[in-house]
């Protein structure tokens, strides 16, 4: 028994179709079939070899779909059982999951290094988190999967197996945006898009969204902000400060993952601001701020894996946040194509087309 899988197989190289033997299901381990899966940038890192994941490897890691066969020693879901898939583990039993943080549980080490594919050359490839959404079927640790019950469609669903929840978390609850606060937020690619959501669901006031490309400030319009920045048209840190009353935004977000844009980010927030970074940079990137300016401005930096989600937690949270209406994830989803044209949607993620394509 086969199933198709894309994989990556050297830096720089596109995505390759193949038929692979579906993997051995392990005692903790389910097989699904993938119902829908989000591209995100971090599978174009991967590609890229811009990440610390060894090549080849199984790519895609936001999605959602159907268990087909559970492990014998498998407890938190069983076949015919819808579930989200995480790119963060949550065993729900170590030290730093009964701590509230689960985003870095201690079987994050151990599921991302599975191996889970037998490549025709007889090497054996892991998968991008553990999963390997970009396939007709992956194998994960249950650790990496959350039942859910909702009517949501599957291109809707797969969002927050990744970049909403990111997005949506990094406001909710790693900045913790305030009623009535001002936020700006560089990057408004999905994940972005789901932060200026984030921002609006918390009730602030001021919601700047600073991206280049035209469409994607448009669509951050439709998400919430009101306010957006072309910085290819001034000084984005100005153009900030000035629609804050010239002190800075109370909050501000880098969704983009590059070292110089961390720095406006740090700039456009006020004194005692908090800045939350929150783009995926390239391994050995490094971020320099002036030291004095840093201690002095009493601003607070923090890094948001995952948007400091608790699956078990947050996942039925924002469920229910879409379910209502309050957390908008059909406008997110711009491009939809069959896993056999995993490559133009790779391609449409590359030129910055849409918010979010998803493979269907």
């Amino acid at each position: 028994m086969t199933v198709k899988v894309a994989v990556a197989y050297e830096a720089g190289g596109p995505a390759v179709l193949e038929d692979l033997p579906v993997p051995d299901v392990g005692p903790r381990d389910v097989l699904v079939r993938i119902g829908a899966s989000g591209i995100c940038h971090t599978d174009l890192n991967v590609l890229d070899g811009l990440s610390a994941l060894p090549l080849p490897i199984a790519l895609g890691h936001e999605g959602c779909g159907i268990v087909e066969e559970a492990g014998a020693d498998v407890r938190r879901v069983r076949p015919g059982d819808r579930v989200l898939a995480s790119v963060t583990p949550a065993c729900g039993a170590c030290r730093r999951c009964l701590d509230g943080m689960s985003n870095h549980c201690a079987l994050n080490p151990q599921v991302k290094a599975a191996p889970r594919f037998r490549l025709g050359d007889g090497r054996q490839a892991g998968a991008v988190c553990g999963c390997g959404t970009f396939a007709e079927a992956m194998v994960v640790h249950e650790a990496s999967v959350v039942p859910v019950e909702t009517d949501l469609a599957d291109e809707q669903l797969a969002l927050l197996g990744c970049g909403v929840t990111t997005g949506l978390g990094a406001a909710l609850n790693t900045a913790g945006v305030t009623p009535g606060s001002s936020v700006a937020v560089i990057g408004c690619g999905g994940v972005g898009q789901s932060v200026i959501q984030g921002a609006r669901i918390a009730g602030a006031a001021v919601i700047i969204a600073v991206d280049p490309i035209a469409g994607r400030r448009a669509a951050a319009a439709r998400a919430g902000a009101t306010h957006t920045v072309d910085p290819a048209e001034g000084d984005p840190v100005e153009r900030v400060r000035a629609l804050t009353g010239g002190d800075g935004a109370d909050y501000g977000f880098e969704v983009v993952g590059r070292p110089e844009l961390m720095v406006q980010a740090f700039d456009m927030v006020r004194v005692q601001g908090a800045v939350t970074l929150v783009g995926m940079p390239p391994v050995g990137a490094t971020l320099t701020l002036p030291a004095v300016q840093a201690v002095f401005s009493g601003k607070r930096l923090a890094g948001s894996v995952v948007g400091g989600a608790q699956i078990l937690r947050d996942f039925p949270r924002f469920i229910r946040l879409a379910e209502a209406g309050r957390l908008d994830l059909g406008s997110m989803v711009s491009e939809r194509v069959p896993l056999d044209r995993i490559n133009d949607g790779i391609a449409l993620v590359r030129r910055a087309e849409g918010v979010r394509t998803v493979v269907v």
